[in-house]
């Protein structure tokens, strides 16, 4: 069902020209070339061309244009020189400064929310992804209904009762916005008990869930496809990887676990999508171990690090999660940066340096990882019908069963589980 909405596809033509603009406020932990150079990719992962990278340092941020007059001028000839089409603003602005800078530069505008919100929409392969990205866009979009719109002001008639025949165009506009809204939490709530439904099922089965989760561009769907032989999309692109993706796994001493590649997190990720998007990382709150792919080459590593743990947090994810982190892309390190990290890495017991393009460090990865999945067991005495079989295979195939006692009618294992692996089976036992 189409609500009217849409948003002009026409703003981000594949191939249109760009210019994007930093506005450096100070004081910010991460390098500005770098932020450039992040913004730069997320609008050629929706094929726009950067034909320039603007950085302005803004001591006073100005309400009506967020950057100064002069600054607005000398972008506007800069934007006149590129002939760009579009500007893409690497900061939040508001629905006033958005339409302000638009007449000023004689160009589409955009801030860094509708950029990713576009490069989501684009990628979202499943029905629930879609629903996610709808959502979050329509949310944004109730907000800047005065620039999207130049007949909101115009009355239907009467007297202006809301809801009645003197309703304005806006007002009217943003009901159908909260209508629809209405109707996709509904259709997710739906979607979202279906794959609750098949998340149960996996840990009846049960195998250990192993979630890879890191920055975009980490490097995440390349270590995924190392790991699992598949062939998931891996291209050099923010966001490459948008809905998640599970696949079955061998590692050592386990005969099975399910491997998660889930959408790469990115600093203010617009608020709008980590609300849309808890009920796609869910398979990152219920997972047995987290690895944390971090691109160890990339200048703002620490900075990446703190802004997946901080969005890891706010999804919910529980401190008791064990975790490794896989510093990737050691290959692209200079020789003497690459000791200093592997020097680091050595007296650490969370972290493994790797190359998820070369196959260096897999190896030593995938034995920690079962390392950290089989450690912790617990010794448990669990009595069980004789003619229960499946239970005492069980039993056999996930633990390591120490001995049995079988009297009458029941036969009594004494073994050795993980705890979650005796949630699992208690739950599987019902």
């Amino acid at each position: 069902m189409s609500t009217g909405f849409e948003r002009d596809r026409g703003e981000f033509a594949r191939g249109a020209r760009a210019v994007v603009v930093l506005p450096d406020m100070g004081g910010a932990s991460r390098d500005a070339e770098a932020r450039l150079d992040e913004t730069a990719g997320l609008a050629a992962a929706i094929g726009l061309v950067v034909a320039e990278k603007v950085a302005l340092r803004v001591r006073q941020p100005r309400p009506a244009t967020l950057i100064g007059s002069g600054q607005v001028e000398q972008l506007a000839a800069q934007v006149r020189m590129e002939e760009a089409g579009l500007v893409v603003f690497d900061a939040s602005l508001t629905p006033v400064q958005q339409r302000n800078l638009e007449t000023a530069l004689e160009a589409k505008v955009i801030d860094r929310t509708g950029l990713i919100l576009e490069i989501f929409g684009e990628r979202a392969a499943t029905a629930e992804g879609r629903l996610q990205v709808e959502l979050a866009h329509l949310d944004y979009q109730a907000g800047r209904l005065v620039r999207s719109w130049t007949h909101l002001e115009r009355q239907r008639g009467g007297f202006g009762f809301l809801g009645g025949p003197g309703e304005t165009q806006i007002e009217a506009d943003r009901r159908l916005i909260r209508d629809r809204m209405a109707r996709l939490r509904r259709e997710l709530d739906q979607v979202s008990r279906t794959r609750g439904l098949h998340r149960d099922r996996r840990q009846r089965a049960p195998w250990p869930v192993i979630a890879l989760v890191g920055y975009t561009n980490a490097g995440k769907s390349t270590l995924f496809n190392r790991m699992t032989g598949s062939d998931v999309m891996a291209e050099d692109l923010l966001f490459a990887t948008l809905d998640p993706t599970l696949r079955q796994i061998s590692l050592p001493g386990l005969d099975k676990a399910i491997l998660s590649d889930t959408v790469g997190f990115v600093s203010e990720l617009p608020t709008q999508l980590v609300a849309a998007f808890k009920a796609t990382l869910e398979e990152v709150v219920a997972a047995d171990l987290l690895i944390h792919v971090r691109d160890i080459a990339h200048p703002d590593s620490e900075a990446q690090r703190e802004d997946v743990e901080a969005v890891l947090t706010e999804i919910g994810v529980s401190d008791l999660t064990p975790h490794i982190e896989a510093w990737n892309k050691i290959d692209l390190l200079d020789p003497e940066t690459r000791i200093e990290r592997e020097g680091e890495a050595a007296i650490r017991e969370d972290i493994w340096p790797i190359s998820a393009m070369t196959g260096e460090g897999l190896d030593q990865l995938r034995s920690a990882v079962a390392d950290r999945l089989t450690s912790g067991h617990r010794r448990y005495v669990v009595p069980l019908a004789i003619a229960d079989g499946a239970a005492q295979a069980w039993l056999h195939a996930h633990g390591d069963v120490i001995g049995s006692t079988t009297t009458e009618d029941e036969v009594v294992i004494e073994v050795r589980l993980a705890p979650r692996d005796y949630e699992r089976f208690l739950t599987r036992q019902g």
